[in-house]
């Protein structure tokens, strides 16, 4: 046909239009020739069908369909034809190296030869259907050019600057995309233009467009070994274990080859001398090797040499081939800095060949046990250790390797330096401390997760787990300092009696079993998790629980007892914790080991890691007792619930459990109950016993959703009846599964009886109580408030005061006072009948003293029940 006729092809980067030398198709999917009557005439457009609406909105006529394997071969004219414009030709060629491997070089040529090849990755979605394929600028174009041996056209310098002779020629390509549509639409090759959002890369630091561009590089071809670092991938451990077959495997399971040239002017040289006069090449192995290849005279210049780039490259060698008398030069590239690190295992012990190699891994050196490092890792360090190691010996780098989520802001967005959300670490350091840093990093999420990272995040952790922890190290610490406490001076044999000492120790030898497990798993989060929890348990439980017992004033067994078990306590969390917080733990390991025994390791980190003792392990007292914390938690919200502080004593605690295993439990542990809660008894029911149905009031209807259809008209009559019935004794008996006995429902009435489901059970909660639920728990605190209860209030409170007034006077532990009053007679009256012992005994108050406080001594004036009391503290 004498009618013009174009492929339509589409780009959203003109630019790059002078270095077409191709258009691509889908071979399976159909094209269409349409025809239109432009203003200079007829003209015919090829393009996808699929596409066909989207962009040819003018009047056509289909003029033929075709499939796109149809089109694969055709020539075309080009848009700019390089030869026209001063710009190389060069094209792929397929050949066979030395080796018999296939490789793909560049040579020159002089005819274009622009033709339409198949690509899988031409999309039906947009654009159409026919792409634009400049194989200088794109990965796929470029892979495509070598593929199909195409023509490689570079009319751009390094600069990002168009050559050649082009009308836009000297402009950077992004301001040349303007030109390159008008001088298209003069020339009547522009069929559209528009405006299309799509991603584009923008350098990180200043936000310059970036350029995809072909350049000549050395590689490894790390994809011939594809299979063998796919293979050693499967003996790595790696945690989270989704990176080794996700991330990670899939990685190389796409493996491509290795460019390892960097265009640099300083950086480790590769160490390849090329002869200026031959083809000849040598790489380098070690400096004795460069010595003796160095040209005359370059010997001596390698005593102090610098082997970093540029330095090495003053080094010229003689050429070894035979009848060449030429110098050899070092090529111009630096080793990317990847290779380098994957050289690590190898390079630190300055291994010069595979005997080297081998001695590594003889002498336990090599592959490493352990690596840690950052998600974005999998592309880099990961790899290039895997495959350098696997390239020499054929075998993984390492044996774990811990894969960290990377660390963005506190709203969860990466940190940028141009968006300012980055939070410096020093100051964090400076004001929290590393181990609150490193603990808080080690714990908030799951290896592999990103964790949110800021000031305040570590201050929690510190405030949580660091300060917990030392509040019990003070209080151990000055107590012991009291009683002139020395571990050494435990027996042999000893063993806790104290309900609570078996416990804790139950509960400290399970830690070192799960501690370790975790540790041995490469498991750092939850071993730092199981810490805390103890921690929080030793905290808020033990000690909470065992004040009294460090207060006495005479240093009896029990209070022995529990100096060495709260001492053992703290020296095994110590060695614990070690490698997750090595400076507290340290710390606490020099004060309460080292300055006690002189032939302790001089370190906590010297210190064998503790081993659990199994026979301390009492699986049913530690379920007995964090039953008793939960319900010790849900007492104190009951507490608050009703408005009543825990310093007011209560009558009774009523607990609602599962089973008779759990009652005993509770029974088993009411006196830490007692104490925890300030009750003066604890009562516990099974769930559904006799005893717990007549604790509740209870409101009980017809289940109309079974009545109803079972007994159709009679289910209102069924409902009344119903309501007549005592709802305890019908409750009791749904509970006990016996069937309830309706009252007659009329002469000559069938007798009716429900069973449990066809009743609606609702329990309510009696007056004077008040009651929290919690899964299958109930706590019911009684709130009534006797007169002899609140006077033991009172005196609970005035203790809490006077204990306060002594902090404030920086008392030490141990000081006997006097103390002062001055108070309305209900106040007077506690401190002078049935509780003033207990007040003294509390404060160690050697007198209560009803008059003003006398100069010098600790005084405050504060509301107490409404009241206004001025109490006062001096030392005797």
């Amino acid at each position: 046909s004498d009618i013009p006729t174009y492929l339509l092809a589409w780009t959203t980067t003109p630019w790059t239009l002078p270095g077409n030398t191709a258009l691509a198709v889908s071979e399976d999917s159909e094209y269409t020739m349409v025809e239109l009557d432009e203003e200079g005439g007829k003209e015919r457009l090829v393009l996808a069908t699929a596409l066909l609406q989207k962009n040819i909105k003018q009047e056509h006529t289909v003029v033929a369909t075709m499939k796109g394997a149809d089109l694969v071969g055709a020539t075309y004219q080009p848009l700019y034809n390089p030869a026209n414009f001063g710009t190389e030709i060069q094209r792929f060629v397929r050949s066979e190296s030395v080796t018999g491997t296939p490789i793909t070089e560049l040579t020159p040529a002089t005819e274009l030869d622009p033709h339409v090849v198949s690509a899988e990755f031409v999309s039906m979605d947009d654009g159409t259907g026919i792409v634009h394929i400049a194989p200088a600028f794109g990965d796929e174009d470029l892979g495509l050019g070598r593929e199909e041996q195409l023509a490689f056209v570079q009319p751009v310098d390094l600069l990002g600057n168009i050559t050649g002779n082009y009308p836009f020629a000297g402009k950077f390509v992004k301001d040349a995309d303007r030109d390159i549509m008008n001088d298209l639409r003069d020339r009547g090759l522009l069929f559209h233009r528009d405006v299309y959002r799509h991603t584009y890369p923008f350098c990180w630091r200043c936000d310059t467009p970036l350029l995809y561009y072909a350049k000549n590089s050395w590689y490894i071809r790390t994809s011939a070994l594809k299979d063998q670092l796919v293979e050693g991938n499967g003996e790595i451990n790696w945690y989270p274990d989704y990176i080794k077959d996700g991330r990670f495997g899939e990685w190389l399971r796409n493996n491509v080859d290795w460019a390892i040239s960097r265009e640099r002017y300083w950086g480790t040289p590769i160490p390849i001398w090329q002869c200026q006069e031959c083809p000849e090449s040598i790489c380098i192995g070690s400096v004795q090797e460069l010595k003796d290849h160095s040209a005359p005279g370059d010997g001596a210049k390698m005593d102090d040499l610098d082997l970093h780039r540029p330095y090495v490259d003053d080094i010229l060698l003689n050429c070894p081939a035979d009848g060449c008398n030429g110098q050899m030069h070092r090529i111009p590239e630096v080793m990317d800095a990847w290779f380098d690190s994957g050289a690590m295992p190898f390079a630190q012990w300055h291994t010069l060949g595979l005997d080297d190699v081998d001695k590594l891994e003889d002498e336990g050196k090599f592959p490493a046990d352990y690596i840690c490092e950052a998600v974005d890792q999998t592309r880099g360090w990961f790899y290039s250790l895997h495959a350098l190691s696997t390239l020499l010996k054929g075998q993984p780098s390492y044996k774990n390797v811990i894969c960290l989520g990377l660390v963005l802001d506190e709203q969860g967005q990466k940190m940028s330096k141009r968006v300012g959300n980055v939070v410096e670490p020093i100051p964090v350091l400076d004001e929290h401390g590393a181990d609150a840093l490193r603990w808080y990093l080690f714990t908030a999420t799951q290896p592999g997760e990103p964790r949110r990272f800021s000031a305040r995040l570590v201050s929690e952790t510190l405030r949580r787990v660091m300060l917990t922890l030392w509040n019990v190290y003070s209080f151990f610490t000055n107590y012991a300092s009291i009683d002139l406490f020395d571990p050494k001076q435990t027996p042999a044999d000893w063993k806790p009696e104290s309900e609570l000492d078996r416990w804790i120790l139950s509960e400290l030898n399970t830690l070192i079993e799960q501690v370790d497990g975790y540790l041995d798993g490469y498991d750092p989060t939850n071993a730092g998790r199981r810490l805390q929890e103890f921690i929080d348990q030793l905290s808020n439980w033990y000690v909470r629980r065992s004040r009294r017992r460090f207060w006495k004033s005479e240093n009896d067994v029990d209070k022995q007892s529990g100096y060495i078990t709260l001492h053992r306590c703290l020296v095994t969390v110590a060695k614990l914790m070690a490698p997750l917080a090595p400076f507290v733990s340290e710390e606490i390991y020099q004060n309460l080991v080292c300055s006690m025994d002189a032939d302790a390791p001089d370190s906590v980190h010297l210190a064998s890691f503790p081993v659990a003792d199994k026979s301390l392990i009492d699986e049913p007292l530690n379920d007995a007792t964090q039953l008793a914390m939960r319900i010790a938690s849900m007492g104190r919200s009951a507490r608050s619930k009703a408005g009543l502080k825990v310093r007011q004593p209560l009558k009774t605690l009523r607990v609602i459990v599962r089973n008779a295993v759990e009652e005993q439990q509770v029974e088993d542990l009411a006196e830490q109950l007692i104490d925890e809660l300030n009750v003066k008894n604890v009562l516990t029911y099974v769930s559904e016993s006799a005893n717990e149905v007549n604790f509740w009031d209870w409101s009980v209807t017809a289940n109309m959703a079974k009545v109803g259809p079972k007994y159709g008209a009679e289910a209102r009559n069924i409902a009344q009846a119903l309501a007549e019935l005592d709802p305890r004794v019908v409750a009791m008996q749904a509970s006990m599964g016996q069937m309830v006995d309706l009252p007659s429902l009329g002469d000559g009435a069938s007798p009716i009886q429900l069973e449990k489901d066809e009743l609606s059970l609702t329990r309510i909660p009696p007056d004077g109580f008040s009651v929290v639920e919690e899964g299958p728990y109930v706590v019911a605190m009684e709130t009534e408030v006797t007169p002899e209860l609140a006077e033991e209030g009172l005196a609970r409170e005035l203790v809490h005061r006077i204990q306060n007034l002594r902090r404030s006077a920086d008392f030490e532990l141990t000081d006997r006072i006097v103390t002062y009053y001055q108070a309305p007679d209900d106040i007077a009256s506690v401190m002078t009948g049935n509780f003033s012992g207990y007040i003294r005994q509390e404060t160690l108050s050697d007198e209560l003293v009803a008059e003003s406080p006398p100069d010098g001594a600790e005084r405050e004036t504060s509301d107490v029940d409404g009241m206004e009391v001025t109490l006062g503290v001096r030392r005797v």
